[in-house]
């Protein structure tokens, strides 16, 4: 094997590991003044890491296959690098806290794993390359889960995390011996031609789709996901929601000719419970995850059609909300972080009166969030209401057309807590740090121009159907 097309084909990879490494030294070199810079120093690689693998390259694999580059996992992997380093622009003020501060470099080190964990998902070609990455962003995510371990419920929320991804790992597994079984391969490309719907393999479908629910937290796999997000700290929340957006691009793509009877069944629950559970919710932490769960609902919709469009569009989605639902998080995260712990729905009334930017912001990233034209959330649910139209899928259009109706109503509950509602003591006026700052002009540029400019969705379409 030529060794230089591992640099070639994996850059991404080797890089993201070079900055680990390097974090790992400085973790383990510096003295107290040196931990002082440590969201600087882990932010500024991680931007280089970003520019230096935002060129795609040409298409090409290794190890035998295993792992498979096309330019489109570039973009792939570039939206989500920039996800994480929006999270740890955000997690500087709670990683400077006195009960964290010495825990920085286990934070970033983590987190990086989970990001190189989903590079290998992205480019795996092999269901065993797969499972690895998926781990390798599983576990050192149920680290994070419970990093918070002696304060509110982390402990509770790592223990849930970590059981469940357990067993859905099992149930993959198991789902995935009898694919081998069946098909003699465990290479994508050559088990899409040997799949027949024999019995064996509608069982060993449902064992992988029952393991990868719980994995990407769909209805009615989703019960582990609310205590989860409310246990879990704000910064990590919000990286969790990417992390599951990104199982659900890489796993239906391949095999969506297999799975469509279970995704249509799957994404109608997953949009319209979620729905319903979210107007219930008081906890603005457990709102957000059933925010997520319908929204992953919303992107299965560009999956099922299995077309270029739909990949254009998924890809187009996962970037735009991954703007508006790291804003959101963003101004949960600092209100938390400097009101003592806030984050029920009710202590927002009035909020507008004390801190009008932030609910300004606020109100822009949830609307697009809820698809109002003109922000990047309309048309990204555009597309994939499109994507999933040309399918011939128009039923389950119209069913998510009438829930994006329900998901307007309980967005806007928040905003009129923070405009309407009366508060006689509205959370104090709040200054956030400026990483915290330079975080949510990024996503606030996101869900103002990602969907006015459309050379970002005519840039992605150009490597479609690549993932």
């Amino acid at each position: 094997m030529d060794y230089s097309n591992i640099f070639s084909y994996m850059q991404a990879e080797v890089t993201l590991i070079a900055v680990i490494v390097l974090l790992f030294l400085y973790d383990l070199i510096a003295g107290e003044r040196g931990r002082r810079w440590f969201s600087a120093v882990a932010c500024g690689l991680l931007a280089v890491q970003v520019l230096a693998n935002v060129v795609p390259g040409t298409a090409g694999e290794v190890f035998g296959g295993m792992f498979c580059y096309v330019p489109m996992h570039t973009v792939v992997k570039s939206v989500l690098a920039i996800g994480a380093l929006i999270v740890c622009l955000q997690a500087g003020t709670w990683l400077r806290r006195d009960d964290t501060a010495h825990k920085q470099g286990e934070f970033y080190i983590l987190l990086l794993s989970t990001l190189l964990g989903m590079y290998f998902m992205v480019g795996a070609g092999n269901f065993l390359l797969f499972f690895l990455g998926m781990e390798l962003a599983s576990v050192p995510m149920a680290c994070l889960v419970a990093f918070d371990k002696y304060k509110h419920h982390s402990a509770e929320a790592g223990a849930k995390y970590i059981l469940c991804a357990l067993f859905a790992s099992g149930l993959m597994l198991y789902g995935i011996s009898f694919f081998y079984g069946t098909t003699g391969t465990l290479y994508f490309g050559d088990m899409a031609a040997r799949i027949t719907g024999s019995p064996l393999q509608v069982m060993a479908m449902v064992f992988f789709f029952a393991g990868l629910g719980f994995k990407i937290s769909l209805v009615p796999f989703h019960l582990w996901t609310a205590d989860t997000y409310q246990g879990a700290p704000t910064a990590v929340t919000s990286y969790l929601s990417v992390v599951l957006m990104t199982v659900l691009m890489k796993v239906f793509g391949p095999m969506v000719g297999q799975w469509q009877t279970l995704l249509y069944a799957v994404t109608m629950l997953s949009i319209t419970v979620a729905n319903l559970f979210a107007i219930r919710q008081t906890d603005l932490k457990r709102f957000m995850a059933f925010s997520s769960i319908s929204q992953a609902g919303y992107i299965m919709l560009a999956v099922i059609g299995g077309s270029a469009i739909g990949m254009t569009s998924l890809v187009f989605y996962v970037l735009v909300y991954m703007a508006a639902n790291l804003a959101v998080f963003g101004i949960i995260s600092t209100v938390e972080q400097h009101s003592g712990g806030k984050v029920a729905l009710a202590d927002y009334n009035g909020f507008y009166r004390t801190n009008p930017k932030l609910a300004l912001m606020m109100t822009l990233a949830l609307f697009s969030l809820a698809g109002i034209p003109p922000f990047a959330g309309f048309f990204s649910k555009f597309f994939v209401f499109a994507a999933a139209f040309k399918g011939g899928f128009h039923l389950l259009v119209f069913i998510a057309l009438v829930n994006t109706v329900v998901s307007l109503y309980y967005y806007l509950l928040v905003v009129k807590a923070m405009y309407i509602t009366p508060n006689e003591e509205p959370i104090a006026p709040l200054r956030s740090d400026r990483y915290t700052r330079l975080s949510l002009a990024l996503c606030m540029t996101g869900v103002l121009l990602l969907g006015v400019f459309s050379v970002v969705y005519d840039s992605i379409n150009v490597f479609s159907f690549g993932l």
